[in-house]
């Protein structure tokens, strides 16, 4: 057993001014929100689901992005209902939300 059910990494890269980056679509907001979702639900800590930061996951152009472990599913999104969905949809009922993966 792993120790975390579900490894949910949020891109929140930023890039030189121009580049493509996960940072410019509010990617550190939303990754807060998905924290506080996933606490104000009693869904986090050992066994459950944990929500990190992460450095560049090389998919600027499909982003912002985020990688749900140990399935190994890829989502983009635009805002907290997206968020919203993912959370559950997949992190609680174990269904894909074909319409955000990439």
């Amino acid at each position: 057993m792993t120790y975390y059910h579900k490894h949910v990494f949020f891109c929140v890269n930023q890039r030189k001014a121009g580049e493509a980056c996960c940072n410019d679509h509010n990617a550190q907001a939303m990754r807060d929100y998905a924290k506080d979702r996933i606490s104000a639900l009693n869904l986090s800590g050992k066994g459950k689901i944990r929500i990190n930061n992460a450095g560049c996951l090389d998919r600027c152009n499909e982003g912002p992005v985020i990688v749900i472990y140990p399935e190994d599913i890829w989502y983009t999104y635009i805002d907290e209902e997206d968020i919203d969905e993912i959370i559950n949809e997949h992190l609680i009922n174990g269904r894909i939300v074909e319409r955000l993966r990439i």
